[in-house]
Parts: C-alpha cells; structure tokens; sequence
C-alpha cells in the first residue's frame, strides 16, 4: 500500500523539511516488510489566488483514484498513536492500493472536500500550522510502522 500527503503550499529547505524527509526514509525502511511501499509528498499551490475552494480542486485532483481519503482537521477524530497504527493497518488489510492524507492551506479544508473524506483525524483542539502539521503526520507514520512492527520506538 502506498502513503501519499497531499498538501497545500510548497515546502522550502530547511529543518521542517528535513525532519520530513527523514521521517519519510525511516516509514519506507520500517513499513516495506509490513507492506507499505512508499510514501509521497504531492505539494498544490493556488498561484491564481482563488482561496480554499481553488486549493480544494487542486488537493482533489492530486489523489490517487481509488484511496483512502483522511483529512488533518480540528474538527476530526482524536486518537492515540497505537490506535493511529491500528487504523493504518486496517486500511491497508482492506485492500485499497493508496491511503491519502490531506493538509489544507492557512484556511483549512472546505466543508465539501471534508465531506469526501473517508476519515479525518484531529491532532488536537488547537490550530497547527500547515508545515509543522506535516512534520507530525510523517512522524507518526514513522511511530505508527514502528508499533506495527513491536520497535521500541514507542514508549507507553
């Protein structure tokens, strides 16, 4: 199964990139032997200046046909990381040849783009910016394979 971020706005070098990037290459080592083959970052940007409905357009036309569509929202599901790693196993049991996660832009996602989602999953009651929300997405799928895998990584 393939992990892909689709993601408003471009990342620049520098340490979010690079705690990504890192993040990225240790969830490809681990996951390959639980059957995650690799994770890509498809990055949108709105250069016309339309707002959140553009970017929308943008994130919908970047998944892959046929993914699991998860949203990063305030107003999604709170869940720990051993229940994250659960779920991603699930996900990838069930047979779909992708599982996309969606960061939206400064404004967030539309409501209809919400509406599309499968899952949406919430790192808490407050507001995070779009970069750091990638960092911590690539860590816990780092921390999710490494559960999955019974590393000690992760630490009750």
């Amino acid at each position: 199964m393939r992990v892909q971020l689709s993601v408003v706005g471009r990342l620049r070098n520098g340490p979010e990139k690079d705690l990504i990037d890192d993040y990225v290459t240790r969830f490809e080592r681990s996951g390959k032997a639980l059957g995650f083959t690799e994770c890509t970052i498809v990055e949108v940007e709105d250069k016309k200046g339309g707002g959140q409905s553009a970017e929308a357009d943008l994130l919908l036309k970047s998944i892959p046909k046929g993914s699991v569509i998860v949203t990063l929202d305030e107003r999604g599901k709170l869940i720990s990381s051993p229940e994250f790693a659960q779920q991603l196993a699930r996900w990838r049991d069930d047979g779909p040849s992708c599982i996309c996660f969606v960061i939206g832009g400064a404004d967030g996602i539309i409501k209809e783009l919400r509406a599309q989602a499968h899952y949406s999953i919430s790192f808490g009651k407050m507001v995070w910016p779009h970069m750091l929300a990638r960092v911590m997405l690539t860590e816990q799928l780092y921390r999710a394979v490494s559960i999955l895998a019974g590393s000690p990584y992760h630490r009750v």
